[in-house]
């Protein structure tokens, strides 16, 4: 076959526009999991005083998410190969919403840890397959460079900002909407990956 015929096709069909909200879509995926591996710990003492939790054990809130999340990470970018990383993109967010969201409603220390294990399989679902995904989105050299530097800008400055969020929702509502903010950005981002990213560039 021709170069032609064997080139990528969904990515040039797609207008600049469409391609750049679909980076932003991913971006705000990756915003949310990185922020969430450190939004907790300013929260900690209110979630050790709401659910009595030891000093040694509240330890457990934070590793349930980096263990699986660290862990799964060379894994589910395999899957993400194998299945296609639009599906593993779309799961693993769904997957980390509804942790999110039981999070949120945790109303025992067990429930809590379980759902933050939840949370880091779906963050690294999620995050495996995003930077696979802007390359194959943008493939020429000059746009890819650009995109990639949006995508590291993001994920550099997710850890500062899950540190301020943490604290403004703690004190402002609750360490509860520590969890439930990302619900309206992760179904969004959800509903318009669907929209914008074609199967063929993930």
């Amino acid at each position: 076959m021709s170069a032609t015929g064997t080139a990528p096709t969904h990515s040039p069909q797609r207008s600049g526009r469409e391609r750049q909200l679909a980076l932003y879509t991913l971006c705000v995926g990756m915003l949310m999991i990185i922020l969430d591996g450190t939004i907790v710990n300013v929260a900690l003492p209110s979630i050790q005083d709401d659910l009595d939790f030891s000093q040694s054990s509240l330890a457990w809130v934070v590793n349930a998410y980096l263990i699986p999340f660290g862990g799964l990470l060379l894994l589910a970018g395999r899957i993400g190969d194998l299945v296609g990383r639009k599906r593993v993109f779309t799961v693993g967010l769904a997957v980390f919403v509804a942790a999110s969201a039981l999070c949120g409603l945790a109303q025992s220390q067990e429930a809590l840890i379980g759902a933050r294990f939840l949370q880091g399989i779906g963050g690294a679902l999620t995050s495996s397959v995003i930077l696979g995904m802007i390359v194959t989105m943008f493939p020429g050299k000059a746009e890819q460079a650009k995109a990639i530097g949006v995508y590291s800008f993001v994920a550099a400055s997710g850890a500062s900002l899950g540190l301020l969020a943490g604290g403004v929702l703690t004190e402002a509502i609750s360490w509860h909407w520590i969890f439930f903010v990302n619900l309206p950005f992760g179904l969004a981002a959800i509903a318009l990956s669907a929209r914008l990213i074609d199967s063929e560039e993930g």
